[in-house]
């Protein structure tokens, strides 16, 4: 791959540790999207032209995707697309409820309602509202048979939904056509701050146009639309997200400014130690 050319400009900031700085860095513009109107549909256009002339291409479908640094940003953008893919939408509701809460008359599940557990968003589960159309790329949020293909990460297309299955094809990977029957399963996270274990019973699938930069590791695309409406906020964010794509020509980056217009400038958040061991190389 041809190289891609970032610069330093100015730094911005170092933490007190002295560990993380953050610094504006310009972006070539070959690579840059210019928009002064919507973004997330100007990206659309850019990363998916053609889109309904395409919609039942496989190979148009894996070769390219969205990134983004956060969930909220990624859930809007598959919105947006999902409401442009024709057919039906098929609305799953998950089941929730404190896993642990002792007799059912325990005072300790009064604060907390089924609707209340409903509204909680977790990066690592599912909404509890997931709406699907046959034909839509999802993407596997749990491991479920790594010999036959069902891995965390697995980029898939519905193919039918049911009441209490959906039906998809593997996109990509060894396992690319083979066609799976995905149930809803048990799913209660270890690593959360609330006072009792919550179980969150849904599909382990998410709509996948748009993942965050850090789901995107481990993914080979030809086209790559990356989205900053914020920094990067993470140590090697905009160099995993570049990193995604196969060819120069195919990497679309636009950058939201504070006054919604496109940029060619962001910022740039990397562990400077991690070079200073580096080892030399003698000539």
């Amino acid at each position: 791959m041809q190289e891609i050319v970032i610069w330093r400009t100015k730094p911005l900031r170092t933490l007190a540790s002295g560990s993380l700085l953050s610094a504006i860095i310009k972006i070539p513009d070959q690579y840059i999207v210019h928009t002064s109107g919507d973004p997330i549909q100007k990206l659309f256009e850019v990363t998916y032209p053609d889109f309904i002339q395409n919609i039942s291409s496989h190979d148009y479908l894996r070769s390219r995707a969205i990134l983004t640094p956060t969930n909220i940003v990624v859930d809007e953008i598959n919105t947006t697309i999902l409401e442009k893919n024709p057919g039906m939408v098929y609305t799953y509701l998950s089941q929730d409820s404190i896993d642990d809460a002792g007799d059912d008359d325990n005072d300790f599940r009064s604060p907390f309602p089924v609707e209340y557990l409903n509204s909680i968003n977790m990066p690592c589960i599912p909404k509890h509202e997931l709406k699907l159309k046959v034909g839509v790329v999802v993407m596997l949020m749990r491991n479920l048979n790594q010999i036959m293909g069902l891995c965390n990460g697995t980029r898939m297309i519905v193919k039918s939904c049911r009441k209490n299955i959906i039906e998809c094809e593997i996109l990509c990977g060894s396992h690319v056509g083979t066609k799976h029957l995905i149930p809803r399963i048990e799913m209660i996270p270890s690593d959360t701050n609330w006072p009792f274990e919550f179980k969150h019973v849904q599909f382990s699938i998410q709509i996948c146009y748009a993942m965050t930069i850090n789901k995107s590791q481990g993914q080979s695309l030809d086209t790559v639309g990356l989205y900053l409406p914020k920094a990067a906020f993470s140590h090697g964010h905009i160099y995993v997200a570049i990193s995604r794509v196969t060819r120069p020509e195919g990497l679309h980056i636009l950058i939201d400014s504070c006054d919604g217009i496109s940029t060619d400038i962001t910022n740039n958040v990397v562990f400077e130690e991690v070079f200073y061991n580096l080892p030399s190389v003698d000539n």
